[in-house]
């Protein structure tokens, strides 16, 4: 064969390996892209229980160590599943609505929109283990597994207690999610014009993005700490009883903790979508029409 036959053969084998494993915006992608979130979620929220029960300890007088790993593995992979799958549902969604252009030009708000969106679900996916974990972590002696604590909370309060701290939850987690997405997708777009390494970008823009996830939420969390161990407390009166420096404690531990929480998150959900091939697009550039509109080409 010829040198150009060769390198004809070379670049189609190397297409062939580079290829996709599934088409953007199909079942299939949108489902692994779930899957990546059940990893990214559940494993990195249970690494962190330790910590997490430091900053517990903080916020409330009392915390027993290495409690509620069970509901927080269950709870934040089912919420995991939600954050990351529906997000590329609702951000290709919107997308399409506002056409190339506007998707563009308001990317920023689209990335608000479809993470809220997708959070608004999560939280439901969540609320129940999210009430058991409390119960096991600041309440000494009620329970110290999930097996011990679900049955008893329902024998108690039933059903609708279980999701008592939804509304609290979406408080405390749609501005975390809101800032997670946005702030990544733009400090990415940003970091990409330095470094081309991809998951090293990843895990940076991550763990800057958790930094302000953590201040925005953080009063909100509060809350929802102390909601989820008191009988017939409303986010309200726990609001009102905390004032301003009671929900601010422990602020410094849940900085920490969700700075290498979300950089993780990242790391390991973008790594799951090299290992399954997935399509990624590259960081947004304006397309060529809105160039022509505004004069950036003849």
């Amino acid at each position: 064969p010829t040198g150009n036959t060769i390198n004809l053969d070379l670049k189609a084998g190397a297409a062939t390996v580079e290829e996709y494993s599934c088409e953007y915006g199909s079942a299939k992608f949108y489902a692994l892209c779930g899957f990546g979130g059940v990893f990214s979620c559940g494993l990195t929220h249970t690494a962190v229980v330790p910590l997490d029960l430091v900053k517990c300890h903080m916020q409330d007088d009392f915390c027993g160590l290495a409690k509620g790993w069970a509901p927080t593995f269950i709870g934040h992979s089912l919420q995991g599943f939600c954050k990351f799958g529906f997000y590329e549902v609702f951000k290709d969604l919107y997308s399409n609505m506002l056409g190339e252009e506007n998707a563009y030009l308001w990317r920023t708000s689209l990335y608000l929109a479809a993470s809220a969106s997708a959070e608004f679900f999560a939280d439901i996916a969540l609320a129940p283990m999210e009430a058991a974990k409390v119960r096991i972590q600041t309440q000494p002696g009620y329970a110290n597994t999930l097996r011990d604590a679900a049955p008893k909370i329902y024998k108690e309060e039933g059903l609708k207690v279980f999701y008592k701290g939804v509304a609290p939850l979406w408080m405390r987690q749609i501005p975390y999610t809101m800032m997670k997405f946005a702030c990544f997708e733009r400090t990415v777009e940003a970091l990409y014009r330095f470094v081309p390494e991809q998951l090293v970008v990843t895990f940076v823009a991550g763990y800057i993005a958790g930094v302000f996830c953590a201040i925005s939420s953080h009063s909100a969390d509060s809350v929802v700490s102390v909601l989820n161990k008191e009988k017939g407390s409303s986010a309200s009166q726990v609001l009102k009883r905390l004032g301003f420096r009671g929900v601010w404690k422990g602020r410094f531990a849940r900085i920490i903790m969700i700075g290498t929480l979300t950089a993780l998150q990242w790391f390991i959900y973008d790594s799951v979508k090299v290992y399954f091939r997935l399509p990624r697009s590259p960081p947004p550039e304006m397309p060529e029409s809105l160039k022509k509109k505004l004069g950036y080409t003849q």
